[in-house]
């Protein structure tokens, strides 16, 4: 299966030569000339990297990649900004709202492939990495959707496992009932945090003696804690 790569620009031209030569390099392209486009189709679609400029209209670029990073759903999608602004001060805030590499107009075709080639191939890597997880007694396992205490399977439902794989990505930091909510339950006004403390009691409970992992931080949340 063709790898997809979202292209957000409001220049045909720029569109068309950016499409010519991933096309050629084997990849399958969806285009977005705004930003409200483009933050539809990259959560509908979730393509496999998004090639951002930061000059769109309705929501620029910069917005947009935070969004995306707050969204645990887009979180690990590459983006490849894309701009004529080359300014040291526009590539450091762009790095640091999550983009993972930056390319300035006029830019090389050959070159734009290359760091394209190389972005898939760091998240094809990150992704064997990340996809399992082991801590003394306690195995996850995302792709088999399984975790097991002691090498016996825990029969945990979608959103208990969505909560537990979202505090071991994020351990040792302190997670916010709030921050929970959005992130496993993409926030809804009708829930409230007790949802949350709800979830973890029945979370605890399933793993035994591996819920020492999970410490309650008084007052914020949780954390899933190593030590």
């Amino acid at each position: 299966m063709k790898q997809k790569i979202l292209i957000v620009d409001d220049e045909p031209d720029t569109i068309e030569l950016i499409q010519f030569n991933l096309k050629s390099a084997g990849y399958e392209c969806l285009t977005a000339a705004d930003g409200n486009e483009a933050l539809k189709k990259a959560r509908s679609v979730l393509p496999d990297l998004i090639l951002l400029d930061l000059m769109i209209p309705e929501i620029d670029g910069l917005e947009i990649c935070k969004l995306l990073r707050r969204d645990t759903n887009t979180a690990g999608i590459p983006i490849l900004m894309l701009t004529a602004k080359a300014s040291e001060i526009d590539r450091v805030l762009g790095l640091e709202l999550g983009a993972n590499d930056y390319v300035t107009k006029p830019f090389s075709p050959r070159e734009l492939v290359l760091r394209v080639k190389n972005l898939l191939k760091k998240k094809v890597m990150t992704q064997k990495k990340s996809d399992q997880f082991q801590v003394g007694n306690l195995f996850i396992d995302v792709p088999r959707h399984l975790v097991t205490v002691n090498r016996k399977p825990v029969e945990l439902t979608a959103t208990e496992f969505k909560l537990l794989w979202i505090l071991t990505e994020r351990r040792g930091r302190v997670q916010s009932r709030d921050q929970l909510l959005q992130d496993v339950w993409h926030y809804d006004n009708i829930i409230d945090t007790r949802t949350v403390d709800t979830h973890m009691r029945r979370l605890r409970e399933k793993l035994g003696t591996a819920s020492r992992y999970l410490d309650t931080v008084r007052g914020i949340g949780y954390r899933f804690s190593e030590a």
